[in-house]
């Protein structure tokens, strides 16, 4: 199988790109990470996110301590290509590894950070 589409896209100078993860059917943006070219390209094959962790250099594949799996159900990328999103069904309702639904919890108000969304489960629990 040619893997053009996967040269198709503006990697940056550490062979990485942004991937954003939205939720199918809410349009609710999860979280963002970060893929290499192996990490897009497991993601394509299994059907679930695979991202590239920068602290820890090696593949992540969401949910693989959690299991809060991500199942994708297509990929795109921006006009740029330089940018990815999944549409992805959450499997247990917690993107977060704070244990919340979206890692975009944090609400400017004012001069200051406001968390707007209930922690589901303590990560305590997810990460025993």
């Amino acid at each position: 199988m040619s893997e053009g589409w996967l040269d198709a896209i503006r990697w940056d100078d550490k062979g990485l790109v942004p991937a954003i993860a939205q939720e199918r059917g809410t349009g609710k943006v999860l979280m963002m990470a970060w893929m290499n070219r192996e990490a897009l390209k497991l993601t394509r094959e299994t059907g679930h996110a695979v991202y590239w962790s920068r602290s820890r250099q090696k593949l992540w594949h969401k949910g693989e301590e959690s299991g809060h799996q991500q199942m994708v159900k297509a990929i795109r990328t921006d006009c740029d290509a330089d940018v990815i999103l999944l549409e992805v069904e959450q499997k247990g309702g917690i993107a977060c590894h704070t244990g919340r639904h979206s890692c975009f919890f944090q609400l400017l108000q004012g001069d200051r950070w406001t968390s707007v969304e209930p922690v589901l489960k303590d990560p305590g629990e997810i990460y025993e």
